[in-house]
């Protein structure tokens, strides 16, 4: 599965996007410097979206045809209630199908608050991933988790591969906070998906986000280390009453220093946090982790591993880089650690990555 990286823009209804004029669309995102868009194709179980019933015009595939020749992914959005989750399921099913998108979002909110809808999650993910067993897809909800515990985040993010969190923060003016506490709540549950947050581009009662806290956010989303940010949505923030927010996100510069660059500190930070669920933000999926006895395969293998490293090897182990150096995708460093077992002073590691994360990582050491 390739990552879904950079800068990104919620279309909800076409015709109010550039009056919905592909060769327009394109050029703003390009100027944008979006690396993908986010286009609402569905709302519960019967609804195609931005499709023309009068005319029997579905306006999603030029403007789709055209972001791919322009080389932007285009992700499909649902709206879900859970009422009749084998039909939504369906529907996306076959929205995904006949347009051709590169990933699915699941936007599901209060409707799948209500008693029973745990139940109805697990139907409609279950359904799903066994049409679409290799489509990207990700769960677009409440920012804060740990506020709406009614809604089935679990059964959800079973089988997703992001989270895209609403970091709406209305009503405030407080952007690094609320990203950074919404993160560490979507962190926090099992399982853990990598996070790409949204941020406010719109106008609500009296309320709107300056061009500052936009790209704040964007920055702090940075920081954070987070594979990319997307922001709601391409029809407000184009309005000419809002234009500074749409230029706010098409300023900033999505540029994070080369993947290699950044390994080794990635790697030190997740020994130093003792998370095994923190593993999937650094590795891909099919990840080989090698040491001189055996070679384990798999996020749950190397996610094994750590939990093995930090509950019997280096309990309570604090990890320092001591050098490294990069040639292209791959990096090789050395590193040392003290714990309560003993210490490491000859760490000794090489990774390789695929598309941001680590593909490769062997890795030699021993405890004194």
């Amino acid at each position: 599965m390739k990552s879904l990286e950079g800068k990104g823009f919620y279309i909800w209804k076409i015709p109010y996007c550039d009056r919905g004029d592909p060769v327009a669309m394109v050029a703003r995102a390009r100027a944008a410097r979006l690396t993908h868009v986010l286009i609402k194709i569905a709302d519960g179980a019967t609804w195609a979206y931005n499709y023309d019933y009068e005319t029997k015009t579905d306006l999603i595939p030029p403007v789709l045809e055209a972001f791919h020749e322009a080389g932007i992914e285009v992700w499909g959005w649902h709206y879900v209630r859970g009422d009749d989750p084998l039909g939504e399921a369906r529907l996306g099913i076959d929205r995904v199908r006949e347009l051709g998108v590169d990933g699915y979002v699941i936007d599901a909110e209060i409707e799948y608050k209500k008693p029973g809808k745990k139940i109805a999650a697990t139907r409609y993910m279950t359904e799903l991933r066994a049409a679409l067993p290799s489509l990207p897809m990700a769960l677009s909800s409440y920012r804060f988790p740990a506020r709406h515990s009614q809604l089935p985040f679990v059964e959800f993010l079973q089988g997703c591969d992001y989270s895209m969190p609403q970091v709406y923060f209305e009503g405030a003016h407080n952007p690094e906070e609320q990203l950074e506490m919404s993160v560490n709540q979507y962190k926090a549950l099992q399982p853990a998906r990598p996070v790409i947050p949204t941020a406010p581009t719109y106008s609500m009662a009296g309320w709107r986000p300056s061009v500052d806290e936009i790209q704040r956010f964007a920055r702090k989303a940075l920081d954070l280390r987070l594979p990319g940010m997307n922001a709601w949505s391409w029809d407000y923030a184009t309005r000419s009453s809002h234009a500074d927010m749409w230029d706010a996100v098409a300023a900033f510069d999505w540029s994070p220093r080369q993947p290699a660059d950044t390994v080794p500190e990635r790697i030190i930070d997740l020994l130093n946090q003792h998370n095994v669920e923190s593993v999937p933000d650094v590795y891909t999926e099919d990840a080989a982790h090698v040491t001189g006895a055996r070679t384990a395969v798999g996020i749950e293998a190397v996610k094994a591993w750590y939990g093995q490293l930090f509950g019997q090897l280096l309990p309570g182990g604090a990890f320092q880089l001591t050098s490294k150096s990069i040639s292209g995708r791959t990096a090789h460093f050395t590193w040392a650690a003290t714990s309560e077992r003993g210490r490491v002073s000859d760490g000794n590691d090489t990774v390789s990555l695929r598309d941001g994360k680590i593909q490769y990582h062997y890795t030699y050491f021993t405890l004194t």
